[in-house]
């Protein structure tokens, strides 16, 4: 880890706090809509957690010239769709997972139709959340397809379906592959360059954030899978071993942690490589990789 570890953490904490400050403003108004759906989107959406690709956004954004304000609500648009989608994920449908940051999945509290619902109007809600920034029109619509892409059926939903019916088929490397990278990495992926999007980066930056938010992406979902495999229920907020559980195929059951950890390496190694040259400062965009390469929970 980096020697400035204290500096990065609070310029972390500080685009963390933004998100957190502005998120909390969502969702208020009285008298509009249901107020159980409205609590049950609530729940979720302010649960914690980390707020990896809102901080990608923001700190993209800065590295290609822009600066926090161009940032937020695309920033915040995110972290609704991302919340949505873990809802959906931990559906019994889906994953069947009863937790998620260390408090009852949404269904488990609200019930399976109050969640799905709330799931469904959160990305509604994502991309009107996106139209509202403080950037130029053409930026808003480039920053809008890049979300929508992230989240449909070359995205997050097509991962999802990949993954369910994965279940009952051995996988090979390349088709778990497969699997992450549309159901974790794209997201991702499209948060660093809706941030350079934001800042009105060139194409050459886009291409730079992509190449390495898909390989931090990557290492992310792996370390997800090693996880699963030597964490504890406590440490992960959501029960420990329920990949196994599930009988869903991972890269820790099919290649084992040892060759899990060169992966997460290799990958965070080349996602550092990917910004060199490209932008002015990427002090914390590398620190960043390795803070999410070595995580334990």
């Amino acid at each position: 880890m980096p020697n400035n570890n204290k500096e990065m953490l609070d310029e972390s904490e500080r685009c963390r706090a933004a998100v957190e400050e502005k998120l909390g403003g969502f969702f208020t108004a009285e008298g509009a809509g249901s107020p159980k759906l409205i609590e049950s989107m609530r729940y979720s959406l302010l649960a914690g957690g980390k707020r990896i690709r809102p901080i990608l956004c923001i700190k993209f954004c800065e590295a290609a010239g822009g600066k926090l304000d161009d940032a937020i609500d695309a920033a915040c648009a995110i972290e609704m769709l991302h919340t949505y989608s873990l809802i959906h994920d931990d559906l019994p449908c889906m994953d069947n997972s009863d937790m998620r940051r260390g408090k009852p999945s949404n269904h488990k509290k609200f019930g399976e139709f109050t969640a799905t619902l709330a799931g469904d109007a959160l990305q509604a809600a994502a991309f009107e959340t996106l139209t509202n920034s403080n950037v130029p029109a053409d930026a808003i619509v480039e920053m809008t397809r890049m979300l929508a892409q992230s989240a449909g059926p070359y995205g997050i939903c097509g991962g999802q379906h990949l993954d369910v019916h994965s279940i009952s088929n051995p996988l090979s490397k390349a088709g778990l592959t497969e699997i992450h990278n549309l159901k974790t990495a794209a997201l991702i992926a499209a948060s660093a360059k809706i941030g350079v999007a934001a800042g009105g980066g060139s194409h050459e930056q886009l291409k730079a954030a992509e190449e390495y938010a898909l390989a931090v992406g990557f290492a992310f979902q792996v370390r997800d899978d090693v996880l699963d495999v030597i964490s504890t229920t406590t440490e992960l907020g959501k029960p420990m071993g329920a990949d196994i559980e599930n009988n869903k195929q991972t890269f820790a059951m099919i290649l084992g942690v040892d060759k899990c950890e060169e992966m997460i390496l290799a990958e965070t190694q080349k996602a550092i490589a990917a910004l060199e040259g490209k932008f002015e400062r990427t002090e914390f965009l590398a620190w960043f990789a390795q803070l999410l390469a070595e995580r334990k929970k």
